[in-house]
């Protein structure tokens, strides 16, 4: 994907059709003006077009386009329209108005490739751009054929047109490097997963997931002592980072650091940051970060909620920490307190109540539930485990069977799921 070394100048546009909220779209049109501010472009002015349909061939309508680059008065380099573009969409602006036009996504995957660090976040980035890419192929090459047009007769296979052969090379070409970064992903992947196994052995397992810019790693640091950058930027995160946290009484467990969600995250972003957010589906509690300050906090709680459905993690225990209260009046504070009674209200950057935060992480870890257990006598591993992260409330031999009535956490009665009669 193309990358642009010097500070370009964007205006933003949006469609917001007569059946949308106008509201939720201009909070939508802000976010695209801070994904654009940390993919270093500066905006110029934003513009909302009320449609009752999407107009086909430039997604907004030509008139009013080219009504808000006349407005805008100054030279412009980007058109970033805060819906996705198809590639066809794109081709026709960029004909028509001869500025760039680019989506939400490719903003989005712009961050991403500036933030990789890691080799495992740089072939998910690589992997994101070209899943994002593919799609797009056809409409790249379609002036071959329009130039074309006309100078050729017939149809079938032996005259398709040079647009159409050139686009079905890189499609190819496309295909094959997906194919070896997937590989390539998979290998380092299973490294990666080993070594987190040993490190992870006999700990428990938090994740802090959240919405992009909401604290998480201000808050990962305050709990963990650990260095790790900070930066009022969206996806200043992008590499998952693990470090230890002791709760006192040499009770250690293990604290994971995710990539930021956001609203209309593409459905290939998500799945190629799977293994990045492998961290939050294999936690035994879940910490979900919220900027309090924040006026459309109680969306970013339900979009972060979205992917953690999306990736299977949302049935895992959850702790809602609000973040940043030292940015709000005490009344915002206590209307928070009123409406999320179990939440916890911190501030990561002045310390304020990670205390007790620490206290809550305990509580949540210890709860466990009773389940009642039918293990064969045979099954030595299944019963050593039992043993081993249970705690054996009744048992009794059952001819060759053991029936146990025991008390263990959700994460370790996963492995024993074959046996449980009941989960009361």
């Amino acid at each position: 994907m193309e990358q642009h070394d010097k500070k370009m100048k964007a205006v933003l546009m949006g469609v917001c059709l007569l059946k949308e909220n106008i509201a939720a779209k201009d909070a939508s049109m802000e976010e695209l003006k801070r994904l654009a501010d940390t993919a270093r472009i500066t905006t110029s002015g934003r513009y909302i077009q009320r449609r009752d349909k999407i107009y086909p061939r430039t997604y907004a309508g030509e008139g009013f386009i080219k009504k808000c680059l006349e407005k805008t008065g100054e030279e412009v380099d980007i058109l970033i329209f805060d819906n996705d573009l198809t590639g066809s969409q794109a081709r026709n602006i960029e004909r028509l108005f001869s500025v760039e036009a680019i989506d939400r996504t490719e903003v989005i995957l712009r961050i991403f490739h500036d933030h990789a660090r890691t080799k495992e976040a740089r072939l998910q980035v690589r992997l994101a751009e070209l899943k994002y890419e593919l799609p797009r192929l056809k409409s790249m090459w379609t002036h071959l054929d329009r130039e074309r047009f006309g100078s050729r007769m017939g149809g079938g296979v032996a005259f398709r047109g040079m647009g159409e052969k050139q686009s079905e090379k890189d499609r190819q070409r496309l295909q094959r490097e997906i194919y070896q970064i997937e590989k390539s992903l998979a290998k380092l992947i299973k490294q990666i997963d080993t070594q987190k196994k040993q490190r992870k052995r006999n700990c428990r397992n938090i994740g802090l997931v959240g919405y992009t810019n909401a604290g998480k790693s201000t808050l990962f640091n305050s709990l963990t002592g650990a260095g790790v950058l900070v930066e009022d930027r969206l996806f200043a995160t992008l590499d998952s980072t693990t470090r230890s946290l002791n709760l006192g009484k040499g009770r250690d467990v293990v604290v994971s650091d995710t990539v930021g969600f956001i609203s209309d995250l593409p459905h290939h972003l998500i799945a190629s940051f799977r293994a990045t957010l492998k961290e939050a589906e294999e936690a035994d509690l879940l910490l979900n970060v919220t900027d309090i300050s924040d006026d459309d906090f109680e969306r970013h709680i339900d979009d972060v909620e979205i992917v953690l459905k999306e990736i299977g993690a949302d049935e895992i225990p959850q702790l809602l920490v609000f973040n940043k209260i030292d940015r709000v009046s005490v009344s915002v504070v206590k209307m928070v307190k009123r409406s999320y009674p179990k939440a916890q209200l911190v501030s990561a950057k002045t310390g304020e109540n990670i205390e007790e935060l620490r206290h809550q992480i305990d509580k949540n870890l210890k709860a466990s539930r009773k389940y009642i257990l039918l293990v064969p006598q045979t099954h030595q591993k299944a019963l050593s485990y039992t043993h081993h992260w249970g705690r054996i409330l009744e048992k009794e031999y059952e001819g060759d069977v053991v029936k146990m009535t025991v008390e263990m956490g959700i994460k370790e009665i996963r492995h024993l799921e074959q046996y449980v009669v009941d989960d009361g």
